[in-house]
């Protein structure tokens, strides 16, 4: 999967393998060179073109393990902490205050029980887009190790390995099933919940922080596929012609803000040089991607294929041919 990801596109951060050559530390910044975040032991500057051979530091394995060790630690405590804070908002009936309307145009707010339900969707929806997002701004956290892609993985499979313990009730986390799920039924924890994890975990393998595939991809699941709910529930009174489960308030706002992350995104990760983006070009084909993933989104098809593999998997595939042409 190293070498898979190392060659997808042609602005990647490496182009090709260098012999192996001496950074001083006194050598002056170029723009062949970028500084990279907080690795242990790490030569103010890299070049572009250089592969090291094992960890960020030569000689210095145990060291950087350590740091990719602790890394990943922090992350699972951010994610684990991000899922326990919606809820505890959720449980003390604070996400009451989101407010939909049901197509007779009446405000289900007004129940109990349904305020309680809303505020449990909105909790959902929350973790969905911010939990994906925080994942993808962590990659940068991690060393330049050709290896720190699995330590980044880790953290997803921790949490596919719950959701399977929880959604074949081997165990049960209360809190885990009424953040993620639609009805508080732990068998939806095998479907969407899973599925989401998986493509975090692929997008980290396959993609991490040299191609632009996966930074759009997580985007467009998290923060497109999110957002489009939220806005969809509260002011989707008008149904796409072709789904009626679908509103055009939500496809909008699924376009407009994936295609925003997906640009905030890929600056994040150009400033930080794992990726070197031609703008003129990229915006259209950002653009391009956005709506068909929007597109995909609002086909009738979620009965048989879930948002959270049509959608990503649909971006990946039309930004690997995009990117490539």
């Amino acid at each position: 999967m190293t070498l898979l990801s190392s060659h997808l596109l042609v602005f990647s951060a490496v182009h090709h393998r260098a012999p192996p050559t001496t950074t001083t530390r006194n050598s002056p910044t170029t723009n062949h060179t970028v500084r990279f975040l907080c690795s242990p032991g790490v030569p103010p500057a890299v070049r572009l073109d250089q592969r090291l051979p094992r960890f960020v530091v030569p000689g210095a394995g145990a060291e950087d393990l350590l740091y990719n060790a602790g890394a990943t630690v922090g992350v699972l405590g951010g994610g684990y902490a991000l899922v326990r804070a919606f809820d505890e908002l959720t449980r003390r009936n604070i996400l009451q205050q989101y407010r939909t309307h049901v197509c007779t145009g009446y405000d289900v707010t007004d129940s109990l029980g349904l305020r309680k339900l809303i505020g449990q969707g909105l909790s959902r929806k929350l973790v969905h887009i911010l939990s994906g997002l925080l994942f993808l701004v962590s990659w940068p956290i991690f060393s330049n190790s050709p290896k720190a892609r699995y330590f980044a993985a880790f953290v997803p499979l921790v949490n596919c390995l719950r959701l399977l313990v929880n959604g074949l009730s081997l165990a049960s986390d209360e809190g885990l099933i009424k953040s993620v799920t639609r009805e508080g039924d732990p068998l939806e924890l095998l479907r969407g919940p899973l599925y989401y994890v998986l493509i975090l975990i692929l997008s980290a393998l396959v993609f991490w922080r040299e191609s632009p595939i996966g930074v759009i991809s997580l985007a467009m699941m998290c923060a497109g596929d999110g957002i489009a709910d939220i806005i969809g529930r509260r002011y989707g009174s008008m149904k796409i012609p072709y789904n009626e489960h679908k509103s055009l308030a939500g496809s909008m706002s699924m376009l407009v803000f994936g295609f925003l992350v997906s640009i905030g995104m890929l600056y994040y990760y150009s400033v930080l040089g794992h990726v070197q983006l031609d703008w003129a070009s990229t915006l259209p084909r950002v653009a391009f991607i956005s709506f068909v993933a929007t597109l995909v989104e609002s086909l009738p098809i979620t009965k048989v294929v879930d948002d959270n593999i049509s959608v990503p998997l649909a971006t990946m595939a039309v930004a690997f041919f995009t990117f490539h042409h």
